[in-house]
């Protein structure tokens, strides 16, 4: 699949632009309501599905499904994400009307430390082929690891990147409005909670990543349709988190479907040389895990 360098680049203008338009729009801190959070979730599932579209009619139906595969996967394991930053938020106390700014800086370092990791992932599976078999095995773990763990916990004290930053620098009890660093008395530069928890944010979407890039790569070898899928729906992460965070409870079962997901796309590296899965069969696949696990939480939810 040629890939020109103009569509990296306009890709990443368009990225760059809803970024700045997101950034306008919540340019004065205010706490994101159901409507107008359920209002950029369309904006930005719109544009992720249209990149799709895109795709489609460039390069042809095999990389216009792949890219889906690819979205469908980012999108929904983004979902454990929005649970766990919710958690974070609890934990550290952060004052509603600032959540969108922490996720705001914590999307666009996700975007950043993503495409560093997936070209790192595309380096390794074209030198060294084994290493698709060991990102099989990881997701076969991983997937069962969900399974039998389905509970969600967050330890912020035992990050090890939170602690390095205590250490460098002290860190105020008190959050100082939007801001993540404030000077004190002595001169000296003092973190508030709002930075502490924005480490807590991207250390935790780091662990996430390394779910959730290998798992695309089990549907698509291409880098470009590899950050793409994960690009558009990253994008639309902050808007989740306000459109799902007060509804955890209503999901109880949609981890074992991630789970499943996981398990899939594993044993579908470790047959890639046996048997290569059709882009149709893995979309079936996906769309059926998503399916059953959020039907199966309604219907446990509606009955109490």
């Amino acid at each position: 699949m040629p890939v020109p360098l103009w569509a990296w680049a306009a890709v990443l203008a368009v990225i760059l632009v809803m970024l700045a338009v997101d950034l306008y729009a919540h340019r004065t801190a205010h706490v994101v309501r159901f409507r107008e959070a359920l209002a950029w979730s369309g904006v930005w599932i719109v544009l992720g599905l249209t990149f799709g579209a895109v795709v489609w009619l460039t390069w042809g139906p095999e990389a216009g499904g792949e890219y889906l595969a690819g979205y469908l996967i980012e999108k929904s394991l983004a979902v454990d994400n929005v649970f766990v930053f919710a958690l974070l938020f609890s934990f550290f106390a952060v004052p509603r009307e600032l959540e969108h700014r922490v996720l705001f800086f914590g999307v666009l370092g996700a975007l950043v430390f993503r495409a560093v990791f997936i070209g790192a992932g595309a380096v390794l599976l074209d030198r060294f082929h084994w290493i698709l078999y060991l990102f099989g095995a990881f997701l076969l773990y991983t997937g069962v690891k969900m399974a039998r763990h389905a509970a969600i916990e967050v330890h912020p004290e035992r990050n090890p990147v939170l602690r390095a930053l205590r250490r460098v620098m002290p860190v105020t009890d008190a959050f100082q409005g939007s801001r993540f660093l404030v000077r004190q008395d002595d001169g000296r530069w003092a973190a508030t909670p709002l930075l502490a928890v924005l480490v807590a944010v991207e250390t935790t979407d780091i662990v996430f990543a390394v779910d959730s890039i290998p798992a695309i790569f089990a549907v698509t070898s291409e880098p470009f349709l590899v950050f793409t899928s994960n690009a558009f729906a990253i994008l639309g992460l902050r808007a989740m988190y306000f459109l799902l965070a007060g509804a955890m409870h209503r999901f109880g079962y949609l981890r074992y479907g991630l789970a499943a997901i996981l398990v899939f796309v594993g044993a579908k590296m470790l047959l890639a040389d046996v048997y290569a899965i059709p882009v149709w069969l893995s979309l079936v696949v996906i769309f059926a895990c998503l399916a059953i696990s959020v039907g199966a939480s309604h219907y446990r939810t509606r009955r109490g």
